[in-house]
């Protein structure tokens, strides 16, 4: 298996990560004012955004290219992003990743901020989606 490394994005690479997401048809985006993280393996192989939000941060656009998928990437990912995080931590995922996420020290159903609040009532309107947290 390939040594994979998982850093902080440079600011001046971000188009690299809007252009892994549309090599797999993704609609997830590089947000400017997040911090973005990527496992690489020569070339991004999984990304994923922090952004900041009501005295915390929101974990979105979480992604792992399908070939190197169940190899513990999007795991090793998040602990590195996470490593230092003090605040605490949301995410919006689709039911059946609850399991993924409460592994990794996650928990559904968390109180969350009214921002997030209402963005979750708007999302979950069109498609399955659910509130996890992680306090640290």
């Amino acid at each position: 298996m390939p040594d994979t490394q998982y850093s902080l994005l440079d600011e001046s690479l971000w188009p690299l990560m809007n252009k892994f997401y549309r090599r797999h048809q993704s609609s997830m985006k590089a947000v400017r004012e997040a911090h973005l993280w990527v496992a690489r393996r020569g070339e991004i192989v999984a990304a994923l955004c922090l952004r900041p939000v009501s005295g915390g941060q929101w974990l979105t656009g979480l992604f792992v290219d399908p070939g190197c998928r169940e190899q513990g990437i999007a795991a090793k990912l998040m602990d590195a992003a996470l490593e230092d995080m003090t605040q605490p931590v949301w995410l919006f995922c689709h039911p059946d990743l609850r399991g993924f996420y409460e592994r990794r020290g996650f928990s559904f159903d968390p109180p969350l901020p009214q921002a997030m609040a209402e963005r979750l009532g708007r999302y979950a309107r069109s498609k399955p989606m659910i509130a996890m947290g992680l306090n640290q």
